[in-house]
């Protein structure tokens, strides 16, 4: 039997993809504060919490609704976007003007409101789901059995940060985005005399 650090190499290679695929999780989560702090320099303490409310949207549609995996798929961000999008409009964009740390206080309480009433109607464990057909049982890659769904997650991860990091860095959207949090006063400026013309 072939040891790396004295572990087996079978064990050693499970935990790895083990690692993998809890890692692509957090590169989802991570990628949505990156992109929020990087191009709009606001620190979201919500940010947990409107994954955890995509989670539960996700389950509700799925369980209660009956809507199917790959349709609740598409729902559950656009559900939480316009939710996000309610709170910058209604609460958020009032705070711009004043010091960073309302909207990390605003934020946070938001978080702690949205946990909360969650955890006072679906208690603390988790709440599972049916995993759908074509994602149903796995690959034997010899060192270990891998569910299929685990795979997915890892694929669905790169594909998102990829594509964000494309349309970031490649895109002309992305072009403004950066040229938005180096210089917005020279970017509005534009913005305002591209409109007179």
């Amino acid at each position: 039997m072939t040891m790396i650090f004295g572990i087996p190499i079978q064990a050693l290679l499970g935990q790895l993809l083990v690692g993998l695929i809890n890692g692509s999780f957090y590169a989802m989560l991570s990628l949505g504060l990156a992109v929020i702090f990087g191009l709009l320099r606001i620190i979201n303490f919500a940010h947990g919490a409107l994954y955890m409310l995509g989670a539960f949207i996700g389950y509700l549609l799925l369980v209660h609704l009956g809507i199917g995996y790959w349709p609740a798929l598409v729902i559950v961000p656009l559900a939480v976007g316009l939710f996000g999008m309610a709170v910058e409009r209604l609460a958020l964009s009032r705070l711009y003007r004043l010091d960073p740390l309302y909207g990390l206080l605003f934020t946070f309480g938001l978080a702690l409101v949205i946990e909360g009433v969650f955890r006072f109607y679906y208690g603390v464990s988790g709440n599972p789901y049916a995993v759908p057909a074509l994602l149903a049982g796995g690959t034997n890659l010899g060192f270990m059995f891998l569910p299929n769904y685990r795979g997915w997650v890892v694929l669905a991860s790169l594909i998102v940060c990829i594509g964000t990091w494309l349309l970031i860095e490649k895109t002309r959207l992305g072009s403004y985005l950066r040229a938005a949090t180096e210089n917005p006063e020279l970017v509005q400026a534009s913005a305002s005399t591209c409109h007179c013309c």
